[in-house]
């Protein structure tokens, strides 16, 4: 197997386009085409990672922090992270990171943590914002079913718990084609009214090319119409912490010697204790301060 199609698994589970503005999460040093030999998963890559990597003969180190978060105006070993780049490339080593794309995945790291704590009815604290379009094309009548199933395939439609949606409406489409065209049905310098259906529905950004080359690949017309819209409505699929409840209330004590147990945690830092019984838990893989306003509400 290539270190490409690691990478590629990965992605599936965790898009690169989920990660955050800040963020650097993806290939970060080496060559996908070599074949793997080992991997080593790490939170943060360290000298000692890649020294361990090297006597155990992995040449893929996968961890959840990016090494390098901003550009290189020199790679000369000052810091430990020049260092840890320099000896990967020296030892054919590939650095990956899945960082708050994984945080932002469905099924990423917050889920399985609620998935750890036995959380029913989990839901995304805070959806990704910026994250879909509105996507219309018009097609003649006999191919909007080909169409449709296309997009769809291709990732379009998803909402919510629902797939395959879309609205459609007849009309008539009208096009005049030119000297040089090769229209599927209409003839030259000759207006043509035709039967068509539009189809709306929804995508997420990431699958803009996918979705478009899906329409390219059946749909009839030489030249496709098409638009793409931005929209407001956040994307409740993926986004920034969850939320979910537990199967039984518990006292706040009790809840916390439950999260050292299956957590294996020595010890655990909690704010003061209130007197009341949990039931709602907010999850957050990182710092999650900015989340608190989003747990306050789902209470």
């Amino acid at each position: 197997m290539r270190i490409k199609e690691v990478l590629q698994t990965i992605e599936q589970l965790a898009p690169l386009p989920l990660q955050e503005s800040y963020d650097n999460s993806g290939l970060q040093v080496g060559d996908v085409n070599r074949e793997v030999t080992g991997i080593l998963l790490c939170i943060d890559v360290t000298e000692d990672v890649i020294e361990e990597a090297i006597s155990l003969g992995c040449n893929l180190v996968i961890s959840h922090h990016p090494i390098a978060f901003r550009p290189f105006k020199s790679l000369t070993g000052k810091n430990y992270v020049e260092r840890c780049m320099i000896q990967a490339i020296r030892n054919n080593i590939a650095l990956y990171a899945a960082h708050t794309n994984l945080d932002n995945a469905r099924g990423g790291v917050n889920y399985r943590l609620a998935q750890m704590l036995e959380l029913q009815n989990v839901k995304i604290l805070q959806p990704l914002e910026n994250a879909l379009l509105k996507f219309v094309t018009t097609v003649p009548l006999q191919y909007a079913e080909s169409v449709r199933n296309a997009l769809f395939n291709a990732g379009a439609g998803h909402i919510g718990n629902y797939d395959s949606c879309s609205y459609n409406l007849s009309g008539e489409g009208t096009f005049r084609a030119k000297e040089g065209a090769n229209p599927h049905i209409g003839e030259i310098d000759r207006l043509h009214f035709e039967p068509e259906v539009r189809i709306e529905t929804v995508i997420p950004v990431m699958k803009r090319e996918e979705v478009l080359r899906a329409l390219l690949a059946v749909h009839p017309y030489e030249e496709p119409v098409f638009d793409l819209y931005p929209i407001a409505n956040n994307w409740p699929q993926h986004g920034s912490g969850v939320v979910g409840v537990l199967p039984e209330p518990m006292p706040e004590q009790e809840f916390l010697y439950l999260l050292k147990d299956i957590f294996n945690l020595p010890t655990i830092q909690h704010s003061k204790m209130q007197g009341r019984e949990i039931r709602d838990v907010a999850l957050c893989g990182g710092a999650g301060a900015f989340l608190i306003p989003q747990a306050i509400t789902y209470g």
